[in-house]
């Protein structure tokens, strides 16, 4: 049986890095971790979180076609290694959380991809979620709360939506999706 490549999009501050810890926590997933050119929140660990490199390392890695997805966003590159994911998925279920044109790149390469977009109960929720984290100014959630729309805007082109207005209730509904899909697979 083929392991499932399962991506996860969403507006930031949707909660999706909260609900993929959860899922890692009930187990049977490996998570692909990202690259990314942007400085490391509080907390965050190089190679648990992101992969933190530089910004011509990542364009080295555009170059030589080492990034299953990637894009540039809010002044930062984010790409998806794709060799990390191949070996993830040799081992088994691979969690993917990245954003909407990635998930779109990921899906024309990988159409047996399941893409599930998390989504906010509504903007005034989202907004407050970005400013509990304290890691952006005003501005920068000003900024977020504009991209919202347009991820939003995609949607339709994802296999399934799930609103977190309710973490518990989300994660079980993501759960319970990727096991319906692993036993079509069967």
């Amino acid at each position: 049986m083929k392991n499932l490549l399962v991506v996860l999009s969403g507006p930031s501050g949707v909660g999706k890095g909260t609900i993929v810890s959860r899922l890692l926590e009930k187990g049977g997933f490996y998570l692909s971790v990202s690259c990314t050119t942007r400085a490391p929140r509080q907390g965050e660990k190089d190679g648990r979180d992101y992969f933190f490199i530089s910004r011509e390392q990542f364009l080295s890695e555009i170059a030589n076609g080492g990034f299953l997805e990637y894009s540039e966003h809010f002044s930062n590159f984010y790409g998806t290694p794709g060799k990390y994911v191949e070996e993830q998925l040799r081992k088994g279920d691979v969690l993917l959380e990245i954003e909407v044109d990635g998930a779109l790149q990921v899906k024309k390469a990988h159409p047996e991809a399941i893409l599930i977009m998390i989504a906010p109960p509504n903007e005034q929720e989202l907004r407050a979620r970005l400013k509990k984290r304290g890691s952006e100014s005003d501005e920068k959630i000003e900024e977020r709360i504009k991209r919202m729309d347009y991820e939003l805007s995609k949607k339709h082109l994802y296999d399934y939506v799930v609103i977190n207005d309710n973490l518990d209730d989300a994660v079980e509904e993501i759960a319970n999706i990727i096991s319906r899909r692993k036993g079509e697979k069967k």
